[in-house]
């Protein structure tokens, strides 16, 4: 096979990896993006597809006793869990469990802040250079509620995001909700709209247009497995071998079969979600993506019809499916609006990487050179992506970053 010699590859074709590659590419690199799928058919292929410029809290653990006692039972549809997994996710959990204290959430909040900040602003740039705009709605999204005790605690909380992070929201009661949404349950109590937030109508054409501009800037994709990644910074791709002076580990969850291979034990774990696609009943219309506070799902206007996505499953990466929360809450989601037939022949499944501390790893790696890491996103890897693609550009061109990097380094663990 022939060798190929470029001056970074990057390992992963998500949102994350490929806006590491456009960014760097646009700085005169010459970038290789390797994966084992077409860019954007792995995690970023099923999404809410929020870019939420409301999330500068990480989503923290549960810390109230009825919670926690509610997940126990395993019947909870915004948690669920396989129990063979929860042995080795134990000390992860442990620590999220104390990071979620409200003094250390709050001063996570503060650097994470700073990258949610930029999120809208960095997406609109490069759809804008992208030729994707189209796919981007600048309507914000909505927070539904069936009680007035979960309207105003969550009012509360946005409340607060204001005063500390000028979150901008708007508060619905029940008529106004209405003239947003006239499709909906008419016995809700209420939303909160966060409108400075953005929503992508088809996350994995958002991914595939910003793969198809690195191309355009001169970039080359390949498909290759990244577990041929080795020292030297070569890896083995279906067009030969490709070496480098520079590399990038932007995996998303299976970041960690590589970084453990060097020697790097990171306390990274999965959350896995589902999705399915319905068909709106009659001339039933959904405007915004709308987050069904208490019964813990999202139903997202979609190119292909009306996206339903679950919570969260704690299990083994790579365990077969288990879409038992999407069976729970699709009966609800019904209720909530007029949903028709599925569109799918079955949920996609899809793998959130998380960190302990809810932060991403944005950086370079601390005992090897020229090795760097953009994984651990979470909830957040779409709202992030074009962020942590242009601070891992900075930072590899020793370039002023567009904010401090040094909360996010790996160092940290």
């Amino acid at each position: 096979m022939s060798t190929m010699k470029f001056d970074a590859v990057v390992l992963g074709a998500g949102i994350v990896g490929v806006c590491v590659a456009v960014h760097l590419q646009k700085r005169g690199r010459n970038v290789a993006l390797v994966d084992r799928k077409l860019p954007g058919n792995e995690t970023s292929f099923g999404n809410a597809g929020l870019i939420q410029r409301e999330g500068v809290y990480p989503y923290a653990f549960p810390r109230d006793l009825g919670t926690l006692l509610r997940y126990a039972r395993n019947q909870s549809p915004d948690v669920r869990y396989h129990a063979d997994a929860m042995l080795k996710t134990a000390p992860f959990l442990w620590q999220y469990w104390r990071n979620s204290h409200p003094a250390k959430h709050a001063a996570i909040a503060k650097s994470y802040a700073t990258l949610i900040e930029h999120c809208v602003d960095e997406h609109r740039a490069l759809a804008a250079a992208a030729g994707a705009s189209a796919l981007l709605r600048h309507t914000g999204w909505i927070k539904v509620f069936r009680t007035d005790k979960a309207r105003d605690a969550e009012t509360r909380l946005a409340e607060q995001w204001h005063r500390e992070y000028g979150v901008e929201f708007e508060a619905l009661d029940a008529a106004r909700l209405q003239q947003h949404e006239p499709h909906l349950d008419k016995t809700l109590a209420g939303g909160l709209r966060y409108t400075a937030s953005d929503s992508v109508s088809d996350p994995n054409a958002l991914v595939t247009a910003y793969a198809k501009y690195f191309e355009a800037l001169g970039g080359r994709f390949f498909i290759g497995d990244a577990d041929s990644f080795r020292e030297g910074w070569a890896v083995d791709t279906q067009e030969g071998t490709i070496t480098a002076s520079s590399a990038v580990v932007a995996l998303g969850p299976w970041s960690d079969r590589v970084s453990s291979r060097l020697g790097y034990h990171l306390p990274l774990a999965v959350k896995r979600g589902y999705h399915m696609h319905y068909a709106a009943q009659a001339a039933a219309r959904l405007n915004h993506p709308v987050l069904d506070v208490e019964k813990s799902y999202l139903l997202a206007p979609m190119a292909k019809g009306i996206r339903l996505t679950t919570g969260a499953e704690i299990a083994h990466c790579d365990a077969p499916k288990t879409p038992t929360q999407l069976a729970a809450v699709e009966p609800i989601a019904r209720t909530l609006f007029p949903l028709g037939a599925r569109l799918d022949d079955e949920p996609w499944m899809g793998r959130r990487p998380c960190t302990p501390d809810m932060m991403p790893i944005i950086g370079p790696a601390k005992n090897h050179e020229d090795l760097w890491f953009a994984f651990g996103h979470a909830h957040h890897g779409l709202t992030l992506g074009p962020v942590t693609g242009r601070l891992i550009a900075e930072m590899m061109t020793l370039e002023e970053t567009l904010v401090d990097t040094r909360p996010f380094r790996v160092e940290r663990f």
